[in-house]
């Protein structure tokens, strides 16, 4: 074979195996989450409370209104958990 015809081949090779990997990519769906409320280890929270600044500092576990994101359909589940901050 000559070198022109092999690289023609490595080259139509190298774009159909881009195309059926990013096809392959663009099928995937993005997870979507929720915020599980009074789950969280202390100091493990994802975001500000009402008594907190921000994340990790919930002061203690299974704090109520200290949420982790969790995937949907998940928190409803979980023992103790709930969808809205007491």
């Amino acid at each position: 074979m000559k070198a022109s015809t092999q690289l023609i081949s490595a080259a139509v090779f190298a774009l159909s195996t881009a195309g059926i990997i990013s096809a392959g990519t663009a099928l995937a769906e993005e997870p979507q989450f929720e915020k599980c409320y009074g789950i969280a280890a202390a100091g493990k929270n994802d975001c500000q409370t009402a008594t907190s600044s921000c994340a990790g500092t919930s002061k203690h576990d299974r704090q109520t209104d200290a949420f982790i994101a969790v995937p949907q359909g998940t928190c409803s589940k979980i023992a103790g958990a709930t969808l809205e901050a007491k």
